[in-house]
């Protein structure tokens, strides 16, 4: 037997009270001055034996009650088989998965539905009063009640509360937060139900530090592992990303949707349809998917307007709403200029400027300006009408250039900067590269030869990061990669904050790098824009990379989505106006957030994105916002659930309780349900014998008044 509230038993020592009341009622004296005294006296004396008694017993009654009373304020409880009376009682913590997957189902019945099932039947072994913990499971783990005294009015309207979201199940730091809910729970036993739909993703491999952490759990309490099943099938719209075309009015941008079979089975007349702005402006269809594989489709957006554009690629009818949609946001502008400043002889300006002025849809224009200028010509350039820098073999420039150019990119403007023969690395590194936000993203060491002994250069490696600047050449004949030859290039040293693109093939030297600074970004290649150092300005290789560097610069933070629980920022050169930020949610929430200080610059933090879709930042309520795009993570759009039979097998060695159907959970609980609470039976017998004790305390009094009347009326004897 075990005692929930232990220290409570102290007040057994009470049990002295009445004990000491008697002792003390012993000695009182008691003096009446009158002459019947004679008669009372003599009644005392034949009844002092039943007084006695009478007395002793009233003690035992009143400690015997004082005694379960403290036993009952105990909460007296025993587990497995105990001579302890009682009922079967325990405390349970429900762990309901709500991420977004448990939204997939037919005929309205989804995974969700069939979790709430689940639920009634654990609910219906549940007594009033009994300590409940409700769990919502997702990107973190929700507490919707806990220790809540069960009352089936209460429980039902915690129930509505919960609702699959937007999020990914993050399975990793469940058990942890779990088992602290149960160590804070007072209960004979204790429960633990975690309803899930057991993606193989999840479950299938399950890491050392998740089974561990499982083990924990179910050491300190009895573990329910409760699957619901559903449908493998289902397709999700994996990637949106903007292939090619300059993000300006009156032209055409194509983007690229990728849409992922995760079902078991192949998937014919996929439909994608793009909507700008909630209208639909193009449609295209994927004649099949194969399981498992991918496929991509282009989007054509023609923009009409400067300004911010959502673009929303989405598949139609499948049974999973929450990933068939990806978002992106495009800022359009009304023209986009490009400064390209030579340090060279002019080969290296020019060769930039034809391959920018390479588009297909046109040369240059009002709407798209390229221009080349000496580097000596720089002070005399008006920066606020430049959106990106193109920094060409120039040798240096001075400490208040470097701090207008770090201005300039911190604003969410791009510069770019190639090496070359006349670049002095030591006054670069002095005012570029050092200091805890340096403009470069590495450090420029001594110029080294990449080529053999033959002359020959190193191509690119062909293996490139999924990144956007990237996907041009992803689409590329792999032998234009060997055809792309570099002689030279200088060594560096990368920032922590850098971010390598391109890279030799063999060495891995990096030819590439990119890193952020502020709301700009700044490209670095450690060869040059001419054909001194390399023939990438030969190839199809120059124009592809340096056209999508040039689209990547001219957006704005805004463009590039985020996932839901990532954070979303606001950023200021200069101290704002309005202390807070706001973010209005996809919902219509209005969220605020402190503008505070942080790395040179002022910064508002919505540290986590609660929902999908398309949220608005503004620098305060009343002025104009800038969309964000916000998708779900498709790491939870595999949804294909872990057989039965081995997710019992995964478990097995660790103690845990699967059970996978209504029948299978009910014979569980019934049999691992062994906890007695014992409280209120000893309550009751507590009270019972206070009443008891009262009235027959009651009785002997009212005995006692009659018999003292008998005697005073008894008259007295007369003298002969």
């Amino acid at each position: 037997m075990t005692f929930l509230n232990p220290l409570l038993l102290l007040g057994a020592l009470g049990i002295a009270l009445p004990i000491v009341a008697h002792l003390l009622n012993r000695f009182e004296v008691r003096r009446t001055d009158w002459a019947a005294m004679r008669f009372l006296n003599r009644s005392v004396r034949v009844r002092s034996r039943q007084i006695k008694l009478r007395d002793l017993l009233l003690l035992m009654l009143r400690c015997l009650a004082l005694l379960l009373l403290v036993f009952a304020l105990a909460r007296p409880a025993s587990t497995g088989s105990s001579w302890l009376p009682g009922e079967r009682r325990a405390g349970v913590v429900i762990a309901v998965d709500a991420s977004f997957s448990m939204g997939q189902g037919t005929d309205g019945a989804t995974r969700f539905d069939e979790a709430l099932k689940r639920i009634e039947v654990i609910r219906s072994r549940i007594h009033p009063g009994d300590p409940v913990t409700l769990v919502r499971l997702g990107d973190d783990a929700r507490v919707v009640r806990r220790n809540m005294a069960y009352d089936p009015d209460r429980f039902d309207e915690a129930l509505r509360e919960l609702a699959p979201g937007p999020g990914t199940l993050e399975l990793g730091s469940a058990p942890k937060r779990l088992a602290t809910l149960v160590a804070d729970m007072e209960a004979p036993q204790k429960e633990v139900y975690l309803i899930t739909d057991s993606q193989a993703g999840d479950w299938k491999h399950p890491s050392a530090q998740l089974r561990e952490a499982l083990a924990d759990l179910g050491s300190q309490s009895q573990v329910f592992v409760i699957p619901v099943p559903g449908l493998g099938a289902n397709l999700a719209v994996t990637d949106l990303e903007l292939v090619s075309g300059v993000l300006r009015k009156g032209t055409t941008a194509r983007y690229q949707a990728t849409v992922r079979n995760f079902g078991p089975a192949p998937v014919s007349n996929v439909a994608v349809d793009c909507r700008v702005d909630d209208v639909r402006i193009d449609s295209k269809t994927i004649p099949g998917i194969n399981p498992g594989a991918s496929e991509t489709v282009s989007l054509f957006v023609p923009f009409h307007n400067a300004g911010a554009t959502r673009i929303t690629a989405q598949v139609r009818g499948d049974t999973l709403e929450a990933d068939n949609v990806r978002r992106a946001v495009a800022v359009v502008r009304d023209r986009v200029s490009v400064l390209c400043v030579d340090g060279s002889s002019g080969d290296a300006g020019r060769l930039v400027v034809a391959a920018l002025m390479a588009q297909a849809d046109g040369g240059q224009g009002e709407d798209y300006v390229v221009r080349a200028i000496p580097w000596l010509s720089l002070p005399a350039e008006n920066l606020d009408e430049v959106d990106v820098i193109v920094f060409a073999d120039v040798p240096e420039i001075t400490a208040e250039q470097a701090a207008q150019l770090e201005r300039f990119v911190r604003q969410g403007n791009g510069l770019v900067w190639f090496a070359g023969d006349n670049v002095k690395p030591a006054a670069w590194n002095e005012r570029a590269a050092s200091g805890p936000h340096p403009l470069l993203p590495a450090l420029i060491g001594r110029r080294i030869v990449t080529s053999d002994a033959l002359g020959v250069g190193k191509p690119l490696d062909p293996e490139m990061p999924d990144h956007t600047v990237c996907m041009p050449l992803l689409s590329l004949p792999e032998d234009l990669f060997s055809e792309t030859l570099f002689l030279r290039q200088f060594e560096v040293e990368p920032r922590p904050s850098a971010f390598p693109l391109l890279r030799l093939a063999g060495s891995g030297l990096p030819v590439l790098l990119e890193h952020s600074l502020g709301r700009g970004q700044v490209f670095m290649f450690t060869t040059t824009a001419d054909t001194e150092w390399n023939n990438m300005a030969l190839t199809p290789v120059f124009p592809l990379v340096l056209q999508q560097i040039v689209t990547y610069l001219s957006g704005r933070e805004f463009e590039r989505p985020r996932t839901v629980g990532d954070s979303l920022t606001l950023t200021y050169i200069e101290q704002p106006d309005a202390s807070d930020a706001v973010f209005d949610t996809p919902s219509g929430e209005i969220i605020t957030v402190p503008v505070r200080e942080a790395g040179g610059q002022f910064v508002a933090l919505l540290e986590k994105a609660p929902e999908a879709g398309y949220y608005t930042a503004r620098v305060s309520v009343q002025s104009p916002g800038l969309p964000v795009a916000v998708n779900v993570d498709p790491r939870e759009s595999d949804v294909a659930c872990l057989p039965v039979a081995e997710l019992r097998a995964n478990l097995e060695s660790l103690g845990l309780d699967v059970a996978a159907s209504d029948a299978e959970l009910a014979a569980a609980i019934e049999s691992t349900r062994t906890g007695r609470s014992a409280w209120r039976v000893f309550m009751i017998a507590a009270l019972a014998f206070l009443v008891f004790e009262a009235l027959f305390a009651d009785h002997l009094l009212n005995r006692g008044r009659r018999k003292s009347q008998e005697i005073s009326v008894t008259p007295e004897p007369q003298n002969a």
